[in-house]
């Protein structure tokens, strides 16, 4: 049986044309007795072909997806679309607004609560909107992050593992296509609480990015995400052709090796990191050291790496408490491409 759901659009996904508006979500927070959470929504529909959902603002804190995709919005002439385009720039608005990783409203990661709850908090009824009523008209899903606040990424495109072989591939296809210069494979450590798990649950061809980060907008990582998704619309047939197929760098298909990949911090204080993003490293290496700066008399603590690869991810603010994530390490995928 459908969940019932109170969020509303005066959007028509089923009209030809260019529209933009918002998904009203009832709130009725202190100040607000009868009010509701305005989500940007937009839909480019012109002939046939598939429907393609780009969404950004996950996370409050990671921008160039949201500025990739509001300037596809304003500048993208129907014409040119062949099928639909569905776009969520601004997902997690409030987080946006707030500039954070998590909603300012209830506390939550978006990106830990798919499929959502179309009775519970803000949050949880913005995942179950995705994952209730835009999932099913899709072919295909691509969700842009970056590093946000916290981490900074080498730019790249993330492959959402699929259970079926035909379905693996075609995600593996249209990640390639976006051309990022790295492709990560990341599962999340099995989580399927994300954005891309759900997608790929609902059989959508999925792509994800990771475009830098370091709470900022990288000029170098916006470019690749604005080629890169016109890449993939042309790639499933949305867009005309935007030239030959990407050059196949297999060299650069990586992957996270589970909690291995991870570089954790073992007590509070500031994070000294020993290596560049990009440098090769090895397991049982020393990653860096954190320092308590409150007891100088007290000698930094060594935390080291437990995998082989390159530093791909890196703790952006200096200071760190127990469990936070100081460095990510990514090493060559060995698993079949298609």
């Amino acid at each position: 049986m459908a969940r019932m759901s109170t969020a509303r659009t005066t959007i028509d996904f089923d009209r030809s044309g260019k529209q933009i508006g918002f998904v009203d979500i009832p709130h009725s927070p202190h100040d607000d007795a009868w009010g509701a959470t305005r989500i940007p929504l937009a839909v480019i529909r012109n002939g046939n072909g598939p429907t393609v959902i780009l969404q950004a603002g996950n996370h409050g804190d990671e921008y160039e997806g949201p500025i990739t995709l509001g300037e596809l919005i304003r500048d993208l002439d129907p014409g040119m679309v062949s099928g639909r385009i569905i776009f969520l720039p601004a997902i997690n608005l409030p987080a946006v607004l707030a500039g954070r990783r998590t909603s300012p409203v209830d506390g939550l990661n978006l990106n830990r609560t798919f499929p959502g709850d179309p009775t519970g908090t803000i949050t949880q009824q913005i995942s179950a909107y995705v994952s209730d009523v835009v999932m099913p008209l899709g072919h295909a899903y691509v969700d842009l992050h970056s590093g946000g606040s916290s981490l900074n990424i080498l730019p790249s495109a993330i492959i959402e593992p699929a259970p079926d072989a035909a379905h693996r591939k075609r995600n593996m296809e249209a990640v390639l296509a976006f051309d990022a210069p790295l492709t990560v494979v990341i599962d999340n450590l099995g989580e399927p609480r994300t954005s891309t798990a759900t997608s790929v649950r609902a059989g959508l061809t999925t792509v994800g990015t990771e475009m830098a980060g370091a709470g900022t907008v990288s000029l170098d990582a916006l470019g690749i995400c604005r080629k890169g998704v016109r890449n993939v619309l042309s790639h499933l047939g949305v867009l005309p052709p935007t030239g030959g197929p990407p050059a196949a760098r297999p060299e650069n298909i990586l992957r996270i090796p589970g909690h291995d990949g991870y570089v954790l911090a073992t007590t509070n204080g500031v994070f000294e990191p020993f290596h560049a993003l990009g440098a090769e490293v090895h397991a049982g290496e020393d990653a860096g050291r954190i320092h308590n700066l409150a007891d100088p008399g007290r000698a930094p603590e060594t935390v080291r790496y437990l995998s082989d690869g390159i530093v791909y991810g890196r703790r952006q603010p200096g200071r760190v408490v127990v469990g936070n994530c100081c460095v990510t390490v990514a090493t060559r995928y060995e698993g079949e491409l298609a």
